[in-house]
């Protein structure tokens, strides 16, 4: 987890150092000081008004999926990226700009939904519901066995020989130890 936060960390001090650095080179190199902040500004107001089309799109999109009875999940990611699209956005520099626009634009923003869906949902919800909003749960047996690492490939006891019986060189129901359960008969009619 400390990995984690630091990447974090290095990315939230080399973003704004990249943005100051190519401002300063933009400003010196291509345009004057004035042309720049023009740029900067044209580029932050004309990404937001991207921004607040796709969101308007976006909110249709959830409005159509939810009045069908369908989870708008993608559009719910959608507008996530748009979100983000918009705080980069209405950060002041050329590299967050970019990075707003390719949040903004759905040619781009696309993939990247989809990436987050595979990496971090899906394995987020598998993680919190134990695997039942996903349909990866087991249907038979005990997970794990007997506090083994894999599923109990049998339904029954687990075997001490690695599931051999008797005719596969395995010692045979005589050594495996079964437990006997005493079932009683519940009568429906009591507990009306």
């Amino acid at each position: 987890m400390r990995i984690r936060v630091r990447y974090l960390l290095v990315a939230l001090l080399v973003v704004p150092l990249a943005d100051a650095a190519l401002l300063l080179w933009v400003a010196t190199n291509l345009l004057s000081a004035v042309q720049t902040v023009a740029l900067v500004v044209l580029t932050g107001l004309l990404g937001m008004l991207l921004v607040r089309a796709e969101g308007r799109h976006t909110v249709r999109s959830v409005q159509r999926k939810l009045s069908t009875g369908e989870i708008p999940t993608g559009e719910l990611l959608d507008g996530a990226l748009l979100i983000a699209a918009g705080a980069f956005l209405l950060t002041p520099g050329l590299v967050t700009d970019a990075l707003g626009f390719v949040l903004a634009v759905p040619p781009t923003r696309y993939p990247i939904r989809e990436a987050l869906r595979r990496f971090v949902v899906v394995p987020y919800v598998d993680s919190r519901t134990d695997g039942f909003a996903t349909g990866a749960v087991w249907s038979g047996g005990f997970p794990g066995g007997d506090g083994g690492d894999g599923p109990s490939a049998d339904f029954g006891p687990s075997r001490s020989d690695g599931g051999r019986g008797a005719a596969d060189g395995g010692s045979g129901p005589a050594d495996e130890e079964y437990v006997d359960v005493d079932f009683e008969e519940v009568d429906d009619d009591r507990d009306r």
